[in-house]
């Protein structure tokens, strides 16, 4: 497995590299969910890449960055085992230029939700993907579905850029009690931690309500607010019922749709994402 740090590195190796290539980006601390993209990149390619990049254009706080989880050494570890051919692991100056001025940002999605809570989140999500994908050219990318906002704001970049890389949607993968595992998970104390699943049954709740024919997407939300609100130790950012592919709220729910929410567990934010009928 090559480790590529700088930028002709990567330019260099990928110059060489023959056959397709898959790309996992990611800030690193790899769990389980990160190694199903690896998975389906390995499988569906000749070759897998990864990144390891913690970006601060992406964090709305310093605090949050700095206490972001990191374990680098064993990461190489993981997906070298795993079959990773090549993973690059940029220091920040050599991903921006201390007088870095130009950002990628998709309009309309990025308003709401994830974007409405965290100013400024998507505009980092979208320039580094942006220049990740520019400088590996890969011939797929692979997200996970948890990150539903993310994934739709990526896939809109690439369809309105025109880039040449197919973006790869991967379900999301859980503990067996249904928490979605997150790198923030860690941060999660034992009383939080059993708070935490109360995310993903709010998300079953509105998926049974569904199931069951309910299509008022104002009761739809209040089946996951009733779940919630019997948690202490989880407070609510957002839930949401939402078109599946402008995210605007709905009324009702005539077509595809996401629902969607993000909590505060202790001091840890978690979110987490079921498209209903799927």
């Amino acid at each position: 497995m090559e480790i590529l740090r700088t930028i002709p590195e990567v330019r260099a190796a990928r110059q060489a590299a023959r056959g397709s290539i898959g790309l996992v980006p990611t800030m690193g601390y790899v769990h389980a969910g990160h190694m199903a993209l690896v998975q389906a990149a390995c499988a569906e390619n000749d070759r897998c890449w990864a990144t390891i990049f913690v970006n601060a254009l992406q964090f709305g706080s310093r605090q949050d960055f700095s206490t972001y989880p990191r374990d680098v050494s064993r990461d190489l570890t993981v997906f070298k085992d795993a079959g990773v051919a090549a993973v690059f692991v940029p220091e920040a100056d050599a991903m921006y230029a201390g007088d870095h001025s130009t950002y990628v940002h998709v309009e309309g999605l990025t308003d709401r939700l994830e974007g409405a809570s965290r100013p400024g989140h998507f505009r980092g999500v979208t320039t580094v993907v942006c220049k990740l994908f520019n400088l590996v050219q890969p011939h797929r990318a692979y997200f996970g579905r948890k990150d539903a906002q993310q994934l739709r704001v990526i896939q809109r970049m690439v369809r309105d850029l025109n880039l040449p890389t197919d973006v790869v949607p991967v379900a999301t993968v859980r503990e067996p009690d249904g928490l979605a595992l997150s790198s923030r998970n860690v941060h999660l104390k034992s009383a939080e931690r059993a708070a935490a699943t109360s995310l993903y049954r709010a998300l079953q709740a509105a998926q049974q309500r569904y199931a069951a024919g309910e299509r008022d997407a104002g009761a739809l939300r209040a089946a996951m607010q009733d779940v919630l609100a019997r948690e202490p130790l989880v407070k609510v950012d957002y839930v949401s019922i939402a078109d599946d592919e402008t995210l605007g709220e709905l009324a009702a729910v005539a077509g595809p749709a996401l629902a969607s929410l993000a909590a505060v567990v202790g001091s840890t934010r978690l979110i987490d994402a079921m498209e209903l009928g799927a």
